[in-house]
């Protein structure tokens, strides 16, 4: 993920409850979503503190690659876990540690010894990040209604643009306070340091709303707990009609249903089964084409090419606005124009604005602090970069998790999610590590090659990947 958001398996549905407690459903799902907040957030306040920490550790770009990417490796074991910890403990419990992991990431990445324990505390971030992108999620696909789940769905990935936002400004608000830089002082702590602990704040909001909310009856009943599970569906439905009907249902599908594993993804031609490659493909081209490089590293990218460090944190601001504006978009066009022709606009869009940029930044000159680039490159290069969030925003952040929870057959959905979301992370770990050397190689190169892969998406998505939308799940196979 930009930062991204995982989708969860299909629950039963849940009845849909009067009116009036509509509103407690909404509460409910917003107290839940705000991890996909922490999500965004902590996955993007790394980039107005790179410099800072440059600066305080004297540390290459490729250590520097290391300490950006090192949150994405405790992501990618966060997700793998999470389920199964849910199913143990309950979800609450998961979003409570998610929250305690963030607010100490946030302490300790602030104030850390050298910048190998700064890498380890981001770690420890990561695990937070990546059980809150699963947690979230699959808690509203049990709580929410069946004719609201959808839009009650998408408050997490809305949640984690508007994430990534308040960290570019609150990282901007910072740095304005420190005359604009993050390596200067401000009162005991450089701004840097203030930077990354913000997260704090919305870990313990985190952590208190979810405190007011209740479990999961699918949990609850799960584990045989029936008394608290009629409790938590009064609690939702502001009514105790039906709840011994939707206790069954549960009960029902819990009998019934099919655990699949990695072996049932197999396929004694390919390896694995068809599907799964095209959903592996989406999930690493969404990747491949550079984005996550904006949200972690646009700071130093803009200084890179002679702007102000003030000027690069207030540009980072701009484009994850564009990234929000991009979102809703996506979420208005999703079920109307379908999810294949949004993935191919957003393709072509995304090569053309990469391609542009490249030929911007082959003009960069000077070395060190002299870095400079053309008034009229340096125009094109930030119409481009934000032309690129906007393609990528209204298409491929949208449609790829919706159509890893659609393209897969019911028996494989949640093996195949596993391996396609596995897939993205370490893309996105890859694309992290790699830019810092890349970009002081060469930074046009590294934005050329990017362009290729929009490119190959496109070729990809037209010949490999059928369209899901307005189709029963029941139907993909």
């Amino acid at each position: 993920m930009t930062a991204n958001a995982t989708p969860a398996g299909s629950a039963p549905p849940v009845a849909t409850p009067p009116a009036s407690d509509l509103r407690r459903i909404t509460y409910i799902s917003a107290a839940a979503s705000l991890g996909g907040f922490l999500f965004g957030y902590d996955s993007a306040v790394i980039n107005g503190a790179v410099t800072g920490i440059q600066h305080r550790f004297d540390v290459s770009a490729g250590q520097t690659g290391t300490i950006v990417a090192s949150a994405l490796l405790g992501s990618a074991f966060g997700a793998a876990i999470a389920g199964r910890l849910a199913d143990r403990v309950g979800r609450l419990r998961v979003m409570h540690l998610a929250a305690a992991l963030f607010a100490i990431s946030a302490l300790g990445s602030s104030m850390p010894f050298s910048a190998w324990d700064l890498g380890a505390w981001r770690v420890v971030g990561g695990m937070a990040i990546g059980l809150a992108s699963l947690i979230g999620p699959s808690y509203i696909a049990e709580v929410a209604p069946a004719d609201h789940r959808g839009r009650l769905a998408s408050f997490q990935q809305a949640a984690i643009v508007l994430g990534i936002t308040a960290s570019q400004l609150v990282n901007w608000a910072i740095a304005q306070g420190a005359d604009g830089k993050s390596e200067n002082p401000l009162g005991p702590l450089h701004a840097w340091q203030w930077m990354l602990m913000a997260a704090v704040v919305p870990a313990l909001a985190y952590w208190f709303l979810t405190l007011r909310i209740p479990e999961s009856p699918h949990f609850l009943v799960a584990t045989g707990r029936l008394v608290q599970a009629r409790a938590a569906l009064r609690d939702l439905r502001g009514t105790q009609d039906g709840t011994d009907d939707r206790i069954a249902e549960i009960q029902h599908a819990l009998r019934t249903g099919h655990k699949p594993r990695v072996r049932d993804l197999l396929d004694g031609r390919f390896g694995l089964l068809p599907i799964v490659w095209a959903g592996i493909g989406l999930a690493v081209f969404q990747q491949l084409v550079g984005i996550n490089v904006i949200f972690y590293y646009s700071s130093l990218l803009w200084q890179s090419v002679g702007i102000d460090q003030s000027s690069s944190l207030l540009i980072s601001l701009s484009t994850s606005i564009i990234n929000i504006v991009g979102t809703v978009v996506a979420m208005l066009l999703i079920d109307r124009v379908g999810r294949k022709p949004l993935a191919l606009t957003g393709s072509l869009g995304m090569a053309v604005s990469l391609a542009f940029a490249a030929w911007a930044f082959s003009y960069r000159t000077g070395s060190g602090s002299s870095l400079s680039i053309p008034d009229a490159q340096g125009t094109v290069a930030l119409i481009a970069a934000h032309a690129f969030v906007f393609f990528f925003a209204v298409s491929w952040g949208v449609v790829l998790w919706v159509m890893v929870g659609e393209m897969f057959p019911l028996r494989i959905r949640a093996a195949a999610m596993s391996v396609a979301t596995a897939a993205n992370w370490i893309a996105n770990w890859a694309v992290t590590e790699s830019f810092p050397r890349m970009s002081d190689w060469s930074l046009s190169s590294t934005y050329g090659l990017y362009a290729c892969f929009a490119l190959l998406s496109f070729v990809f998505v037209a010949g490999l990947v059928r369209e899901t939308n307005g189709r029963k799940l029941e139907e993909m196979g």
